[in-house]
């Protein structure tokens, strides 16, 4: 056999591949957290709205909900202030979250929409403000330390409530949803919400398939370092109790963790510096990273 011919023979078997998760997924709500290095490198960026476009062509709607902490981090730098993180939540006083509706409603939603409409598709960028879909309240955390203890980390807030009209709306329109984790209060003040757990309650919300972050690792790992492909409620919880999952991890995984048990039927932790990790999670038999079901 020729090499040309190999070849050939090759792209038609991943197409045919693709088949049944075409048919199974079509018309399937997929819930997508888009971070890490996937918005960073300017290959990963393309190979990115270049899956969520084919994703959307044969039949799926993929609804986007994106983070930006090393560009909100870079900003911070550029005015003379300086990060802070408590338990994986960031800090955020009057003038971060200046700094974060900028970076996140503005710069990082619009290049994403961009990309997207430049690869075929049809994007339109929100924020939890837009028809005040996302409500949200002030949250504080537990000190880890001292269980009677709260945190106050500023503006950051805590999902009260998600409105799906508007993205039901798009969805009908062919449009595909673009959305900056930034919630409003009860007196229309901002909020900055961590992204995985916006993306976490739009999937139970939207009735999703699936929920899938995009990071910086290729999943879960265990103590010993080794991926963990599969996984259940009741082993997440064994992870958390022995210390295996913290810090960055622990909202990533509390939003996966929600979601299952409130009806998405999986959840995935893929690889994003992996040119398109999406279509292989999705399309392939091969996933690229950690799925965590109910059971």
């Amino acid at each position: 056999m020729s090499q040309s011919s190999s070849i050939s023979n090759e792209k038609a078997r991943i197409l045919a591949e693709a088949l049944p998760y075409i048919q199974r997924f079509h018309g399937k709500t997929i819930v997508i957290k888009y971070g890490g290095n996937a918005m960073i490198e300017e290959d990963l960026k393309h190979s990115f709205a270049q899956d969520v476009v084919l994703l959307k062509l044969v039949g799926m709607n993929p609804v986007i909900v994106h983070g930006g902490g090393p560009q909100i981090d870079s900003m911070l730098n550029r005015v003379g202030k300086k990060g802070e993180f408590i338990q994986g939540m960031r800090v955020t006083d009057t003038d971060t979250m200046d700094v974060v509706e900028m970076v996140l409603g503005g710069l990082i939603n619009k290049d994403i929409v961009n990309l997207i409409n430049h690869h075929g598709g049809h994007a339109v960028g929100l924020t939890g403000k837009d028809g005040s879909f996302i409500r949200a309240k002030k949250m504080q955390i537990q000190n880890s330390k001292k269980i009677d203890e709260w945190i106050d980390i500023g503006q950051v807030g805590e999902i009260e409530s998600i409105d799906p009209a508007l993205i039901a709306l798009l969805d009908t329109r062919n449009f595909i949803p673009v959305i900056a984790p930034i919630g409003v209060g009860k007196n229309g003040e901002s909020y900055n919400i961590n992204a995985d757990l916006v993306a976490g309650k739009l999937a139970e919300i939207l009735n999703s398939e699936k929920l899938i972050l995009l990071s910086n690792i290729p999943g879960v790992k265990d103590k010993s370092g080794k991926l963990v492909t599969g996984l259940t409620v009741k082993k997440v919880d064994e992870l958390f109790s022995n210390g295996t999952i913290s810090g960055g991890m622990q909202p990533k995984i509390e939003a996966t963790l929600e979601a299952v048990k409130n009806g998405v039927k999986s959840c995935h932790i893929i690889d994003g510096r992996v040119e398109h990790a999406l279509l292989l999670e999705v399309l392939t038999d091969h996933g690229v990273g950690t799925l965590i079901t109910e059971k």
